[in-house]
């Protein structure tokens, strides 16, 4: 289904990488190596310019050894009442984040973006809200320990195509965006583009 046009993925996210291939795409995922704390350090606009800047970040750091190509760049911020939320890096503080998520409502700020070399062909951000249910100690618990490190690897402490599903009482938004990249508007540019069939 691909076009003549080579497509890099700035990225390593193995659920990127999943949705990429089911919607049928050829790519080659390749890691940015970009430096996330010192980008959102001295970053003081709103979450989806800040998700934006991250994304174009990825893109750019890999977009200049390969000139020809389409590369794809992705990021997505965890927002609760203004606060920004990083990925975890053990599992007490993912079951401390999932006390804070407990009851309320956040939003999953994701951002994509498409160079060809250091042009921007292609920018965009979504936002969907995601509504925790009430979550006891117990199963908070029985969850981390269910899951293990995989939380560790998502902004949220939950993979929404696993257990995590369990968190939730409501959700509100696209399904790709919550897994992390508004595919359709990404499979749009790439039409526009010319590295997909329209």
């Amino acid at each position: 289904m691909g076009g003549a046009l080579m497509l890099i993925l700035a990225s390593t996210s193995r659920t990127r990488q999943d949705m990429l291939r089911a919607a049928g795409l050829s790519f080659t995922a390749l890691p940015s190596c970009v430096d996330e704390a010192a980008l959102k350090a001295g970053f003081s606009g709103p979450p989806a310019q800040l998700a934006q800047a991250l994304a174009r970040a990825k893109a750019l750091a890999v977009a200049g050894a390969h000139p020809g190509a389409l590369t794809l760049g992705a990021d997505q911020l965890l927002v609760q009442d203004g606060r920004v939320f990083d990925k975890p890096t053990s599992l007490d503080e993912a079951a401390r984040h999932l006390r804070v998520f407990s009851g309320c409502s956040h939003q999953l700020v994701t951002a994509a973006c498409l160079y060809r070399g250091d042009e921007l062909v292609w920018s965009g951000t979504e936002v969907a809200t995601l509504h925790v249910r009430p979550l006891s100690e117990s199963f908070i618990a029985r969850y981390l320990a269910a899951e293990g490190e995989a939380v560790l690897a998502s902004v949220g402490a939950y993979r929404l195509e696993g257990l995590g599903a369990q968190l939730f009482s409501r959700l509100e938004g696209d399904h790709f965006t919550i897994l992390g990249l508004p595919l359709l508007p990404v499979l749009a540019a790439l039409r526009a583009a010319g590295a997909l069939a329209a």
